[in-house]
């Protein structure tokens, strides 16, 4: 046998072990001849560099050499799903799936794991990209990572897996090690991880391999996607997935019914606590793929897929004090500073009261007992007051302030809101620095080496009083500050200069004006194509772009009603932003519709509805969701709901099919 050849087969007999071990517990070998397998092959790999192979199980041993993470962006965005804490949200999504598909359909149940989020890529049986969920458009190569995690295969078993494809889980850190990793960390006198999720995701970014190797870090997959997947049912393809070396859980669950998911979740609610991996809820998604398509996606999440969160961990603390914190809009949010106390894993400090009305209802005193919760380990919340501990020692009654804690300004409160509003936009610090900070951020303008702490100090030393002064700051201005030496402000700079080809509507999106997010943002950039022409909009022009009604057209208005604001995009245009569509999405987009107020109806086989949605778009037409005099047309596909086949008849609306469609914008 040559030295290839044994290289070869101990490859191939530890990749069998290794499945074995990890993903059948069917262990045929003891760990030691393992470990000694794995030596003899470290060896012969060292002695024999010109067999390099990155699939090798010795790469799962990871390597002390450090590696910087680069970017990579997704071939299918990484969507979140929507979350319920409420069985009744359950049956509405239920009712809308059926409602939209008119035919029978599966229903998939399967655990929600509460770890961090991870793309993986094969190609003709092999690992070749491992990619965190960053923003849902590009996250992290980490790939080396990813190699020394034991139950996730380099290599697939069989031969009937697709060419290429993708597959998505969750990677995690079993609660067994996570407590011995705290247990080793309180030995040493160091900072514990507050739960094991944060302990997977801060592995997973770890620098240096081996120590991610010595983490012991699991995995299970739960979505495969792909041009060419064997089953049409998403189960049916875990299933397959299963066999080809992946860890597929056995808690999955088709049902066909509301009762049967019911059953489920009452089921999984106690029983998930006997897990060896944190779980936080039940993911609920359409089982067959063409039925996904047709449901289509929100700008957010999917409409086929819901999540159901269990309920929140309570606790019982004390009210020590109320502070309150300003937002970039303005909004005025009351803290409550708490006695410490362990909900879901982690110590609570302070909690929010959300607004006046919260505070009114609870009946609020400073020394209170108060109940608090933490929903899904999100932000906590006090929902209670324990009355029958109140004692002669109790405060005083709180009062939510009439003032801005940060410039002393009388609040407001919009008829309607909830929320009080510091009016002095242009003057108040921390709507000052929470504009510029959201002007960094990732989804806007996505200015490396900026963050909260550096746009802090830049304000308070006078060098940045709005957005467009970052551009005009140079590095001789910045380097030799607190912690920042002459490289740090080159990639400043440069973070800043390379933001100047951010596209326009995430320019948009970057100037913060009130309610206009992401999706909002890019209907505004298609509908107007520069900044010229939304200055000068009104509210009618407004409120007949899609998504946009009263409320968002009125924050527009008032954007651009203010001088400040003016000048500040003026500042920004002569800094070199992009404050148009660039010529490649113009030619993108045509008159053919122009004028016209389609609604979509049915099942489609060349464009999911979304698709069809955005087609309409670039074509100058406008979506609408109910049909009325002003309809132009009906995009109507296959099962269209028969109310609206009706209502069609009977306005004398035209009706119009896949293909006719397609040759009038052709």
């Amino acid at each position: 046998m040559t030295v290839k050849e044994k290289i070869e087969n101990l490859r191939a007999e530890l990749h069998r072990h290794n499945y074995n071990y990890y993903i059948q517990n069917a262990p045929e070998i003891s760990d030691k001849e393992f470990d000694d397998m794995m030596h003899e092959l470290q060896n012969l790999e060292q002695e024999h560099p010109e067999y390099k192979d990155d699939t090798s199980p010795t790469m799962r041993v990871g390597s002390d050499l450090n590696k910087n993470f680069t970017q990579y962006s997704h071939k299918y965005p990484m969507l979140s799903l929507g979350n319920t804490y409420s069985e009744n949200e359950v049956a509405e999504f239920y009712e809308r799936a059926k409602k939209s598909l008119n035919e029978d359909f599966e229903m998939c149940c399967e655990m929600k794991y509460d770890g961090t989020s991870i793309s993986l890529t094969y190609e003709d049986g092999k690992l070749v990209r491992a990619v965190t969920r960053g923003d849902g458009e590009k996250g992290d190569d980490v790939t080396d990572n990813v190699k020394t995690i034991r139950s996730i295969p380099l290599v697939l078993h069989g031969n009937n897996y697709p060419k290429s494809f993708e597959i998505r889980g969750e990677i995690l850190m079993p609660w067994e090690v996570f407590e011995e990793l705290n247990r080793e960390k309180e030995s040493r006198e160091e900072s514990l991880f507050a739960n094991p999720r944060n302990a997977a995701s801060g592995t997973l970014k770890l620098q240096n391999s081996s120590i991610v190797a010595s983490r012991k870090l699991d995995a299970y997959f739960y979505y495969l996607l792909g041009e060419e997947l064997p089953y049409d049912g998403h189960y049916e393809n875990l299933q397959a997935a299963s066999t080809w070396g992946f860890k597929i859980s056995k808690a999955m669950r088709k049902c066909h019914s509301l009762e049967e998911i019911f059953d489920y979740i009452k089921y999984w609610d106690v029983e998930r606590k006997n897990l060896p991996v944190a779980t936080d809820g039940i993911v609920l998604k359409v089982n067959s793929l063409k039925q996904q398509k047709n449901l289509g996606f929100t700008a957010k999440s999917p409409r086929w897929a819901i999540a159901y969160k269990f309920q929140a961990e309570r606790a019982l603390t004390r009210l020590n004090l109320v502070t309150y914190q300003v937002g970039r809009t303005g909004a005025v949010t009351p803290v409550a500073n708490l006695d410490p106390v362990q909900l879901s894993g982690t110590i609570v400090k302070r909690a929010s009261l959300h607004n006046a009305d919260i505070i009114d209802g609870l009946d609020l005193h400073i020394g209170d007992m108060v109940y608090v919760e933490k929903g899904g380990e999100i932000i906590p919340k006090i929902t209670g007051v324990d009355t029958e501990a109140r004692s002669f020692m109790l405060g005083e009654k709180v009062k939510f302030i009439t003032n801005c804690p940060e410039c002393g300004s009388k609040l407001i409160r919009y008829e309607g809101e909830a929320a009080h509003y510091c009016p002095n936009e242009t003057a108040c610090p921390p709507q000052i620095k929470g504009k510029i900070e959201h002007f960094i951020s990732r989804k806007a303008m996505n200015i490396d080496g900026l963050g909260p702490e550096t746009v802090d100090m830049f304000y308070r030393i006078g060098l940045i009083k709005n957005t467009a002064d970052l551009y005009k700051l140079t590095v001789n201005d910045i380097k030799g500050l607190e912690r920042m030496g002459e490289k740090s402000a080159e990639n400043i700079i440069n973070g800043i200069a390379q933001s100047r080809e951010v596209p326009f509507e995430r320019v948009i999106f970057a100037l913060g004006i009130r309610f206009v997010g992401e999706t909002v943002a890019k209907k505004i950039a298609k509908a107007f194509k520069n900044i010229e022409a939304l200055e000068k909009a009104n509210s009618e022009s407004l409120v007949s772009v899609d998504e946009i009604g009263e409320r968002i057209a009125q924050s527009i208005l008032s954007y651009f009603a203010n001088e400040s604001n003016r000048e500040l995009v003026n500042q920004l245009k002569a800094a070199g932003l992009q404050f148009q569509l660039s010529e490649e999405d113009l030619s993108n987009h045509t008159d053919k519709l122009a004028g016209q107020s389609i609604v979509i109806s049915g099942v489609f086989t060349h464009h999911s509805r979304d698709e069809y949605k955005d087609i309409i778009e670039r074509n100058g037409g406008k979506n609408v969701g109910s049909i009325s005099t002003k309809t132009s047309f009906i995009l109507a596909g296959e099962n269209m709901g028969p109310a609206k086949l009706e209502k069609a008849n009977k306005l004398g609306i035209k009706l119009m099919n896949e293909e006719e469609f397609l040759d009038l914008i052709s």
